[in-house]
């Protein structure tokens, strides 16, 4: 006689439960015992049911720790509530039946899962989606993602990998639960910096020393450098000296060396506003610039396997004509007060001391005012009802400043009304060996181009030599596969607002917590098929894939356990904007299917129904660690 389906957390018990926990085990227990304490206890309804794996095998799957605090809480022995407990909760469909003998110790409830309610769990998310359903039409969201963040006339550098990646990574996620996702690449496109290179090669140009149709990025890079240095001067010096009244001999000395720094920073600021009123000439100059820039930039992108494309770019630039309506607003309002000729909001009504500054004395606008602006296009005119940052934590204060003033003026409100979500997802810093910021021997940012292409070479001296028998053509693929594995990987298993350290050697490891283990993992099962099919035949295989499941050894049902788990942590890394979570979930699935695979033979089980049963957990396995594996942007390989 089948078995009727497991009851997932209801509206009210699963509310706090993240979605997509209708398949794992612990999410459904927690859901029972959540439901079991308020019918026990009305007065702590809401209380933590306190679920975890048990420690010891032998006791059970999972334990209830809940009965001590409960205990507190109402004035009763935990052993007593423990005992309530027992008697409300209801999980016979899921596990053995609650009794006087589950409970141990001072109030512990010891569970253990029944094999089939696993195997028929197991059957319901072996499907395209592994258990990571799309969310339901009415919870899915329209979600701004915040990537990349590339600044014209400069080579993408290590700095840049962060942003681009785990931005990647948190859109792959969000789109697989359905989500509508508008990832948007910020670029710095404009500005007096921007206006500084741009005024230096239409001087070039214009003398002949230049030809601005074959200008490459390595070039711009250069003129960016050399526009800076031409604009730089002893200005801070002069005003030290007039501070400490040094004298006019050492003012004037000083002052004469600025007449160069003076004359190129004045055409600077001319050819600024030429810019912002979109003068023909210098706009041809600046789209060269971001020609050059952006297809150097997508290609970058292109190589990290990051969907970063040309609709996705929205540069400074975007908001330019929204500046002055935006600081009219805040003005207007009363949000923004003027101080010594400078535009503030101030924030200490929400708890942020420092004051944001959104307009110059002399009436320019700056980062915080195109920040704003763009919070107001990416909510009210995109349609996010959550908008994520992937930027660097050294910017945290500055968000927290835009996004308080965003909600204060507004410019965070929906189209219904609501406040949209505005997330800072910071991460920390690469550092190098030494443990300060990852530079080139030169002190340079290591540019991504370089660092790939180091990456790649390695890779493919260590899959020949591994895999010499691979086709060029394939051992190139695996080689790119790997190293990609082994820079994205690195970059999203560690928690993201911490700081990690860039080892080439230690990332591209086929041992240990890397991208590359994790790939040849993945190969590993897939062998296991490939052996199959010659030995047993293809439809031997195929009729394993409907196999019932069986779970009778310990391995067998560790890993069941663990495959059941993947759904719940998508979700939590689409909430949380984690993606160190979805990295360790992989990493503790090898080891299970590792321990599974060593414990359990599947091609020499003892009979056909356990082979075909292994294989059909094998291929689970499969689509589960694929799956993780591409939502993590790292492709999957047949063969290394």
């Amino acid at each position: 006689m089948s078995q009727p389906p497991l009851t997932p957390p209801t509206a009210t018990t699963g509310s706090s439960l993240p979605s997509g926990s209708g398949h794992d085990p612990l999410s459904l227990l927690k859901a029972r015992f959540a439901e079991g304490i308020a019918k026990a206890f009305p007065g702590q309804a809401g209380a933590d049911p306190s679920i975890a794996a048990s420690r010891n095998a032998q006791f059970g799957d999972y334990q209830c720790n809940a009965a001590m605090a409960l205990g507190k809480a109402v004035g009763q022995p935990p052993r007593q509530v423990a005992a309530a407990l027992v008697a409300a909760v209801d999980v016979g469909d899921l596990a053995e039946p609650l009794t006087e003998k589950s409970i141990a110790g001072p109030g512990f409830i010891n569970i253990t899962l029944k094999a089939d309610a696993l195997a028929r769990l197991l059957t319901a998310v072996d499907t395209a989606h592994a258990g990571a359903e799309p969310l339901p039409e009415g919870q899915r969201q329209t979600v701004v993602v915040d990537l990349c963040g590339v600044n014209l006339a400069k080579q993408m550098h290590v700095g840049h990998l962060r942003s681009t990646v785990i931005g990647d990574t948190l859109a792959r996620v969000l789109e697989r639960l359905g989500h509508r996702v508008k990832r948007q690449n910020h670029v710095g496109d404009w500005g007096l910096p921007i206006a500084m290179v741009t005024a230096r090669l239409m001087r070039l140009a214009a003398a002949g020393q230049v030809d601005l149709g074959r200008l490459t990025l390595d070039d711009l890079n250069t003129a960016y450098r050399a526009a800076q240095k031409e604009c730089s001067g002893e200005f801070e010096a002069l005003e030290i000296a007039r501070k400490w009244k040094m004298g006019p001999k050492i003012e004037a000395e000083i002052d004469a060396t600025l007449d160069g720094p003076k004359a190129a920073t004045e055409a600077a600021r001319a050819t600024l506003v030429r810019l912002q009123n979109h003068d023909p000439a210098v706009m041809a100059v600046w789209q060269r610039l971001v020609d050059v820039t952006m297809a150097a930039c997508l290609e970058i992108c292109r190589r990290l396997n990051a969907d970063v494309r040309p609709e996705h770019s929205a540069g400074e630039s975007t908001y330019s004509g929204d500046l002055a309506e935006v600081t009219a607003l805040f003005e207007k309002s009363g949000i923004a007060q003027v101080d010594d000729g400078a535009l503030v909001v101030r924030l200490n009504d929400v708890g942020i001391a420092e004051p944001l500054l959104i307009r110059k004395r002399d009436g320019a606008a700056l980062y915080a005012t195109t920040d704003l602006a763009a919070v107001r296009h990416r909510v009210q005119r995109l349609g996010a009802q959550r908008a994520v940052y992937a930027v660097d934590a050294r910017q945290s204060l500055h968000f927290r400043q835009v996004f308080a003033a965003a909600h204060k003026a507004g410019l965070s409100r929906t189209a219904t009304g609501e406040q949209a979500v505005l997330e800072h997802a910071a991460f920390g810093t690469i550092l190098g060996e030494d443990g300060t910021p990852f530079k080139t021997r030169s002190g340079e940012s290591y540019k991504l181009s370089d660092l790939l292409d180091e990456a790649t070479a390695r890779a493919g001296a260590a899959v020949a030599a591994k895999s010499p028998d691979l086709a060029a053509s394939e051992r190139d693929a695996v080689a790119r596969a790997v190293a990609l594995a082994a820079i994205r990987y690195t970059d999203l298993c560690t928690e993201r607002t911490k700081d990690y350290v860039f080892s080439l050697d230690r990332m591209l490891a086929f041992e240990g917590n890397t991208g590359p283990y994790l790939l040849y993992a993945v190969v590993r099962v897939a062998s296991i098929f490939r052996k199959a099919t010659e030995r047993f035949g293809a439809g031997a295989v195929a009729a394993a894939e409907t196999a019932p499941f069986v779970l009778g050894q310990p391995a067998e049902k560790t890993l069941a356990l663990q495959l059941l788990r993947y759904g719940t942590v998508v979700h939590e890394v689409a909430r949380a904007s984690e993606p160190s979570r979805l990295c360790a979930y992989l990493y503790e699935t090898a080891g299970a299917f590792s321990s599974f695979f060593d414990q359990c033979p599947v091609l020499a089980a003892p009979d056909e129904a356990t082979r075909a049963a292994r294989l059909r957990l094998c291929r689970l396995t499969q689509r589960v660690l694929s799956d993780g594996l591409t939502l993590l942007g790292i492709p999957v390989v047949e063969r290394m």
